[in-house]
């Protein structure tokens, strides 16, 4: 969707920016860092989506004629409008790859570069990744509990407008198989589905020729709702009496959708009318208001549900509806930077920073991550960020480095992959997470632990500014 200009952001980032070039600090040196403080939806991860879409925005973002002439009426200064006339994103981005498992508190993605650009992107960055995170993760949870049940997106007619084209790319990432957004599915290259609607049965003066028509203008991938009227009595028997038409053209009815009512107990008798009449490959598939936990509880009462079509709570990340993702000051001008709190769970981690994720001799994740300073290799010991006496000793275990160089001199330097490639990434990280962390309810809590330099680091800044208050 080509609707990005650097005018993409909040006002305040302009205001710092020029604050920055009219007092000559628009080379200094910066680098930020993304992370969020808490996991969605009561889970025990969350899926990082939403980098590829940014790297490629970010690559090409500049302020149009029209954005300069809006600034300038907005009291923005001519030299600055100037400078912003060549404005591009010339800095490095290290990041985890996207599709992988991450948790709160610890580094995600690093920027570094001179500070008004990264600044600028800092309103961007925050929208793509919270949003498109919460979705993934949200879709995630619905994948783990649906089995290898097909799931679709169907959300975008509920989704927060042009939220719902990046929510069905966060959906593929997270697992879901397809979705009834046209435009998503042409540009991100997914498979589209879609059924009919109750107004097209309404149309007809009879549900059996309405059914007809729709078979014989889709013969392939026909899927029937069968409920607008009455789903036992009338929508199922019809369905069966055009997929039985349809068998003597050789070709076959896909499925039937239940969209209202008691889903289990009707995909229950469903089944058995299709398969009594020979039908035992028509699929059934169900709408209606779903989310992981009616998923879950209809796989429990063994419903034969072979299709999810999922919108609303998919689409806007009910019940959490945000991702509270921040985007902090680690390092300026040479020098460490801190954010200092009453709450100690606020206080941030000064320096740029690697992220090494702890793993057995046979490569297994064991459920811990450790930041460190960018510089160290391989640490023996992480400490708890906010507890002083916990720790852990970690260095008999396989660390790997989570954060790589994805953009360097505003170039993207990864390979692009596709929805299914990045979706195939996830679930092999998924997989390797044990199997307690991805519990539906009350998930154990995995480790994020600090190396004890930059602890040091971190417990110097404090007492140096605290002194200074004395």
């Amino acid at each position: 969707m080509d609707q990005f200009t650097a005018t993409y952001t909040d006002q305040y980032q302009l205001a710092m920016a020029q604050v920055y070039f009219k007092k000559a600090a628009r080379e200094k040196e910066a680098v930020f860092e993304y992370y969020f403080r808490k996991l969605p939806f009561g889970s025990g991860y969350a899926i990082f989506s939403g980098l590829e879409d940014l790297l490629k925005i970010i690559s090409d973002l500049k302020f149009s004629q029209a954005d300069l002439e809006f600034l300038k009426k907005q009291g923005f200064e001519d030299d600055f409008l100037e400078y912003l006339k060549d404005f591009k994103f010339r800095g490095k981005i290290y990041s985890v790859a996207e599709g992988d498992v991450v948790f709160p508190t610890r580094p995600i993605l690093q920027v570094e570069a001179n500070i008004i650009e990264a600044q600028i992107i800092e309103t961007l960055l925050l929208n793509l990744l919270n949003f498109q995170t919460l979705i993934a993760t949200k879709a995630s949870r619905m994948r783990l509990v649906a089995g290898d049940a097909t799931l679709l997106d169907f959300g975008l007619r509920r989704a927060q407008a042009t939220g719902g084209y990046f929510a069905t790319r966060a959906a593929i990432v997270g697992g879901f198989d397809g979705t009834s957004n046209v435009i998503a599915a042409s540009e991100f290259d997914i498979p589209v589905s879609g059924t009919m609607a109750h107004s097209f049965v309404q149309s007809y003066d009879d549900e059996l020729t309405a059914f007809r028509d729709f078979a014989e203008g889709r013969p392939q991938n026909c899927v029937l709702l069968v409920d607008t009227y009455n789903t036992l009595k009338s929508g199922i028997p019809n369905a069966i009496k055009v997929a039985k038409e349809m068998e003597e053209r050789g070709l076959k009815l896909l499925a039937i959708r239940l969209d209202s009512g008691d889903l289990s107990y009707f995909a229950r008798e469903g089944r058995k009318m299709l398969d009594k009449e020979g039908l035992d490959y028509v699929k059934i598939a169900a709408s209606n208001q779903l989310d992981e936990f009616v998923i879950k509880s209809l796989l429990e009462q063994q419903a034969p549900i072979d299709i999810f079509g999922v919108g609303t709570n998919l689409v806007t990340g009910d019940p959490d509806g945000a991702l509270d993702g921040v985007y902090k000051l680690v390092f300026s001008d040479g020098k460490p930077r801190i954010k200092i709190s009453e709450s100690i769970v606020k206080v941030t981690l000064p320096h740029k920073k690697q992220v090494f994720r702890m793993k057995d001799a046979k490569g297994k994740c064991i459920g811990a991550d450790a930041v460190a300073m960018f510089e160290e290799k391989h640490i023996e010991e992480m400490s708890h960020p906010y507890e002083p006496y916990k720790s852990m000793k970690v260095g008999k275990f396989i660390q790997e480095p989570l954060l790589k160089l994805v953009m360097e001199n505003g170039k993207v330097l990864i390979e692009k992959r596709s929805l299914k490639e990045i979706a195939a990434y996830s679930s092999s990280r998924l997989a390797e997470l044990p199997q307690e962390y991805k519990r539906f309810n009350n998930p154990h809590i995995y480790k994020i632990g600090v190396s004890e330099r930059l602890k040091a680091e971190r417990d110097q800044l404090i007492k140096t500014f605290k002194d200074k208050l004395k």
